[in-house]
């Protein structure tokens, strides 16, 4: 794929593979019961699991141990993972100003069979089946006898700490993703790759309208195609301006600052947050993973289409992108709790936020059994407390299964409890609307999506990427060149796409524009608590407004 952004090197096939290879497999929910827990589908890395510090290491540790020996596997607990991250065979590194203490650990397991004890081979490395196994022994009412020590050859087996708190402190490392988070995006694609063999239709051109969610992923009925945008970009305030813009980050694919659309709009001097690697840059290449084959990746561009939905909404906001996802949309729980700490770090440290926007997420296993860790929560609602807003995406999968970090919040008839200060700016679970105003079939529902908003058929800035597909038709004339719809040449820098990714971003730029005048006026005060009560007053007016623009049944 040619690229005028920035010339391509020769890539390396490998790096291709692997940037293709998922980031997870499937829980298989019938695999490894533990009563009273009932699991629903997922993905996880099935390698390790994360750790993070409840008071109870060792004990946890020494649960592991026992549950990681039945199998033949031993654990290793990396001591600071984080500064180096492997993921999907690619080694990402997350950059940091200063070092930190982790507060999420990968628990690394392996095989190591011992003699006269485990057979040969032993089961491969799965960090569901030693999850539900540690829990099974924490659970299991009955006395912690080795009764294979007692008759082999074989030292015994470490004890069992039976103290279901200890169970709070591990989990699996979930697989996050900017579209359905249980699947490969739909909505995400040129071209959708869903289909075994793409050129097995007899007639490609057979379907008259295709039905259901997956509808919205063919261009034309709210896929991403390409667009000529023709008005001005979003006139913002010029001059002098006595307080300060207000400020929008996004935790997405990253941006490509080089659109006009851009000039000005960042922030200066931000800090280094997420990936810096330019050569795995989603918004700079669009086919990064798999074959050569042009077709653009999943979710490249995806950050620079935030980025303009944000200023559409609040044309004065100052834009902070923070690259945390692949060209493929997806991203390890374990390796978004990192960024999200350094994001509140800078916080802590002085940067200044007005509203946060994740289109990412995914689904746990047990959210109703409480058997998920809270630590994402608690650094959301601290963020919240220093005056940032959290605006997230709730899916785009047709359901209302409770999606994370979307319903993180004090939702009526909540499943589980998460905390939730009412003192705080708001956490906002965004799903989409039609144009029309009724609500797209395929965004998630239920009483944790806290409002909805566009979502579909969404004109925004893209990356000037050129696919690999042609024109149908050319017909050069007179020292022209004629042709047809080039359907991937995103020259024009602006494209249509649907998904609850671009409905988050429209409420997180809508609370900042609702604070924006008295903030660039300095009329307002700007401590952090001035800041929550006034984003919770717009977040309340912009509900009322936009709840009345849904299309009744």
């Amino acid at each position: 794929m040619s690229n005028p952004v920035t010339p391509g090197r020769a890539d390396d096939w490998r790096r291709r593979y692997d940037a293709f290879r998922p980031r997870g497999v499937e829980l298989d929910p019938a695999k490894e019961p533990v009563e009273p827990y009932t699991a629903y589908p997922t993905t996880y890395a099935p390698g390790h699991l994360l750790l993070t510090d409840e008071g109870h290491e060792d004990a946890i540790r020494s649960n592991l141990d026992r549950a990681a020996g039945e199998f033949g596997w031993a654990v290793d607990i990396d001591r600071d993972p984080s500064d180096e991250v492997v993921a999907a065979g690619v080694a990402r590194r997350l950059a940091r100003s200063q070092p930190r203490a982790p507060i999420v650990r990968r628990v690394r397991i392996r095989p190591n069979p011992q003699p006269g004890r485990d057979d040969q081979p032993v089961p491969p490395v799965d960090a569901w089946r030693l999850l539900q196994r540690m829990r099974a022994l924490v659970l299991d009412p009955g006395e912690d006898v080795d009764t294979q020590a007692e008759t082999r050859d074989a030292s015994p087996r470490v004890p069992v700490v039976k103290d279901p708190e200890t169970l709070k402190g591990v989990g699996l490392d979930h697989v996050m993703s900017v579209g359905p988070f249980g699947h490969t995006n739909p909505f995400g694609h040129t071209n959708p790759f869903g289909h075994t063999n793409p050129f097995g239709h007899t007639n490609p051109f057979g379907h008259t309208n295709p039905f259901g969610p997956d509808s919205y992923a063919r261009p034309g009925s709210g896929g991403r195609q390409v667009v000529d945008y023709v008005g001005p970009a979003p006139a913002r305030r010029e001059g002098e301006i006595p307080g300060r813009r207000p400020v929008v980050a996004f935790m997405d694919t990253g941006c490509w600052s080089g659109h006009d659309w851009f000039e000005g709009r960042m922030l200066e001097k931000p800090p280094t947050l997420g990936i810096v690697s330019a050569d795995s840059d989603p918004e700079i290449k669009g086919d990064i993973a798999g074959p050569l084959d042009g077709f653009l990746d999943g979710a490249a561009g995806h950050g620079t289409f935030v980025a303009g939905v944000i200023l559409q909404a609040c044309p004065d906001a100052l834009l902070l992108p923070i690259r945390v996802a692949d060209s493929m949309g997806t991203v390890l729980e374990g390796d978004f709790l990192d960024a999200v700490q350094d994001f509140l770090e800078a916080l802590e440290g002085g940067l200044v936020v007005d509203a946060l926007n994740i289109s990412l997420g995914y689904y746990h296993e047990t959210p109703a059994d409480e058997q998920f860790d809270k630590t994402l929560s608690r650094l959301l609602v601290r963020i919240r407390e220093l005056g940032c807003a959290v605006v997230c995406s709730a899916g785009n999968d047709s359901t209302s299964r409770p999606a994370f970090p979307a319903s993180l919040w004090g939702w009526p008839d909540a499943e589980f409890h998460v905390e939730d200060p009412k003192d705080a700016a708001p956490h906002v679970a965004v799903g989409a609307l039609n144009p029309n105003g009724s609500v797209a079939l395929f965004s998630n529902v239920g009483r944790w999506v806290g409002t909805f908003t566009q979502g579909v058929s969404i004109v925004s800035t893209s990356p000037k990427f050129q696919g690999g597909m042609q024109a149908g038709s050319r017909a050069d004339r007179n020292g022209q060149r004629r042709e047809g719809l080039d359907p991937d040449d995103f020259a024009s820098g602006f494209a249509v796409w649907s998904g609850t990714s671009f409905a988050a971003p429209y409420i997180a730029g809508r609370l900042a524009a609702g604070i924006a005048e008295g903030l660039m006026d300095a009329t307002t005060q700007t401590d952090a608590a001035s800041r929550s009560a006034r984003l919770r007053e717009v977040h309340d007016g912009l509900k009322d407004e936009l709840d009345e623009g849904i299309m009744a049944p």
